[in-house]
């Protein structure tokens, strides 16, 4: 765990810091920090704290639908973002050198609750992809992340011939090596263990009107961990 720690930017642990705040802190700067919490607590285990639980509860709202969302965003989350703006004087890097540094003397959302940071001043990401290469082990634990969308799984028994009459559209949602996120055709007999409400599929026809989303995960130590939303 001390080494992804080592790897994540400042920035990074600057979200913790700023979402569990009690000051008040412009809307544009939150736009960041939540998923970077979905980051470091997802990784840690969900830890008992109130940004960690504000960092589940957004978790569990992407995948709540409609639309069903990828639960982390992780291009949303600067780990390794650079700064840039033409009409900006050199030395306007220096805000966020300051923003971004791990002085523990100094509140590190300060300059966002003062609302310093210019408003012109973007942060420029990769689309859709990790900003920085996690491609390494440390990172399983984001591509461990699934989420498996049952649109509609019925199964019942026709009234003229008696026989089982059985459709479902399953679609699983995974990350790649960079975190980009995707989707791709699966099936009931796809669906984990954990799942609650198909487990009578296929055996002889009990009647059966299911859809949900079901997501899981391995924390950073291998530990399992899953959340279902019944619609």
């Amino acid at each position: 765990m001390r080494h992804l720690l080592k790897k994540l930017l400042p920035s990074v642990a600057v979200a913790l810091t700023v979402t569990g705040s009690s000051l008040p802190i412009p809307a544009r700067a939150q736009t960041y920090p939540i998923d970077c919490a979905i980051l470091l607590c997802l990784s840690g285990g969900w830890p008992a704290s109130v940004p960690c639980a504000r960092a589940r509860a957004e978790f569990i709202r992407r995948i709540t639908p409609w639309p069903v969302e990828p639960p982390l965003q992780i291009w949303r989350c600067p780990m390794g973002a650079s700064y840039e703006n033409d009409r900006l004087q050199n030395n306007a890097g220096g805000i966020f050198d300051a923003l971004y540094r791990t002085d523990s003397r100094r509140p590190l959302q300060s300059l966002l609750v003062d609302n310093l940071v210019p408003t012109d001043l973007a942060l420029r990401l990769v689309q859709d992809r990790a900003d920085i290469d996690i491609s390494g082990p440390e990172f399983n634990f984001v591509r461990s992340i699934r989420v498996f969308d049952v649109r509609y799984a019925r199964q019942h028994e026709s009234g003229r011939d008696g026989d089982c009459n059985r459709s479902a559209t399953v679609v699983l949602g995974t990350y790649g090596t960079q975190g980009d996120f995707s989707w791709q055709r699966s099936s009931i007999t796809a669906m984990p263990e954990a799942h609650v409400g198909l487990e009578r599929w296929g055996e002889h026809c009990p009647g059966i009107y299911h859809r949900s989303v079901f997501v899981d995960w391995r924390d950073y130590d291998g530990n399992y961990g899953f959340e279902q939303v019944n619609y």
